[in-house]
């Protein structure tokens, strides 16, 4: 094995020993990633280098500086750093092991137990499969011939009826053509008047007088007890059967089977208190339970749209880099970003796109303001989930009501999940937490 074959080994080990991405959610640098790439540090590997065996000391092709001593590199680089000078500035160069949010979504699922299957909402295109259908029209070329056969066969199993035992009736004592129709329909006989009468005349014809003075059986009572109707099947068993009068109602016509495709699409809406009371540890932990559930959700949809929104008193959306940093000196007003809210997802009807509804703070909002507006507001915006993440390291505060009365008011509804974040070892709970919580039959 070359040199180049060892090295392509020692990188494929140092991918099997990148974080766990249990870990790098909890207390990896996120920064590092982008929307649509994300880079997971891999744990060093030396790679292998060539030293002198302690044991062979001396001989010929010893060096003008002296023998090298065990352990020594056979080839040390001039430039190896280690002369006199200032510190470096540089940092070092990292390896990463990259993967696109649909393989951080799949490793999610197997790392944290989800089951996330995202529902197509809207129709973008329909699809021809199998010739499974069938309708009454169509070329000829694609005449379903078996289903053809089949429906005159069964259509004319179904009108079939034991000939010589109707005829048996116009032997019945004083039995006209109307009374043996009559008797035949009762008996659930599928015969026309018109077959009646028909034999009728041939028996007329036959023995030169009328049909009632023709008696053989006392009454129809009497015939049925004494004359055994053969069954359908078996006359056909017996007789074969010599053709079947197909008609132009029994024709079905091949056709695919036309199978909607649906897109699935998603708009997530995020939302994180900016207020003076978040500082630099909670705005932390907002983002690290925000930014993996976006590529989450990147990587489980077919279209993904992100809106950033922060709030004190008043909501202002802004762009992604600003979200996690930016801090306000104002009061809480929660209502505020759910009003802003209900304006973005107009844009998004609910007939055609997953709505996600995720907010973060500390739990702490103005007077009356979560029972009298966000709740309500919470209920009356379809989404698929809702989700509000209390971010307060070292527990909760006096003040830090809202998440509690959030889940007093909606925790038993399908679409709605609380969860709280005291510290980084908290974050994939709260992952968990919130998209296991999604109503699957929205």
């Amino acid at each position: 094995m070359g040199l180049p074959e060892d090295r392509e080994r020692f990188s494929e080990i140092g991918e099997a020993r990148r974080e766990d991405l249990t870990e790098f959610i909890s207390h990896g640098d996120l920064g590092g990633s982008g929307p649509d790439q994300v880079r997971i540090p891999v744990k060093i590997v030396d790679l292998p280098a060539f030293e002198y065996d302690q044991r062979e000391v001396g001989g010929v092709g010893q060096g003008d500086d002296g023998q090298p001593q065990p352990g020594q590199p056979v080839d040390p680089q001039p430039d190896d750093g280690d002369e006199a000078g200032e510190p470096g500035e540089e940092g070092g160069d990292h390896e990463y092991y990259e993967m696109d949010p649909e393989e951080f979504a799949k490793e999610l699922d197997e790392e944290l137990g989800l089951d996330l299957e995202p529902k197509g909402k809207q129709v973008v295109e329909e699809v021809e499969g199998d010739f499974t259908d069938t309708a009454r029209t169509g070329p000829q070329g694609s005449l379903d011939v078996d289903e053809f056969f089949k429906r005159g066969l069964k259509r004319h199993l179904a009108t079939d009826f034991d000939e010589s035992y109707v005829r048996e009736g116009l032997f019945v004592d004083g039995a006209g053509v109307d009374e043996v129709f009559t008797w035949a329909r009762e008996a659930s006989i599928p015969v026309s008047r018109a077959w009646i009468a028909d034999a009728a005349r041939e028996i007329e014809a036959d023995r030169g007088e009328p049909v009632e003075s023709v008696a053989r059986w006392a009454d129809f009572e009497t015939l049925a007890a004494e004359v055994d109707r053969e069954p359908a099947g078996k006359r056909i068993r017996r007789q074969g059967i010599d053709t079947i009068p197909f008609r132009r109602a029994d024709e079905r016509f091949r056709h695919p089977e036309v199978i909607e495709q649906h897109e699935r699409n998603v708009v997530v809406v995020n939302i994180r208190d900016a207020s003076g009371s978040m500082r630099e540890t909670k705005r932390e932990l907002v983002e690290r339970v925000f930014t993996p559930m976006d590529w989450y959700l990147t990587g489980k949809y077919d279209a993904a749209e992100f809106h950033y929104i922060v709030h004190d008193a008043e909501a202002w959306e802004v762009d992604r880099e600003e979200f996690f940093g930016i801090q306000s000196g104002g009061g809480t007003r929660i209502s505020s970003a759910y009003e802003r809210v209900e304006e973005i997802l107009e844009e998004y009807p609910y007939n055609e796109w997953n709505r996600y509804v995720f907010a973060a703070g500390d739990s702490e909002n103005a007077g009356a303001d979560t029972q009298q507006n966000v709740i309500p507001l919470m209920r009356s915006i379809d989404a698929n989930l809702h989700a509000y993440v209390e971010t307060q390291p070292g527990g909760t505060t006096q003040n830090a009501r809202h998440a509690e009365e959030v889940e007093r008011a909606l925790g038993d509804t399908d679409n709605v999940a609380v969860a709280r974040v005291t510290g980084p070892d908290d974050v994939t709970d709260a992952i968990y937490e919130i998209l296991s919580t999604e109503d699957t039959d929205s």
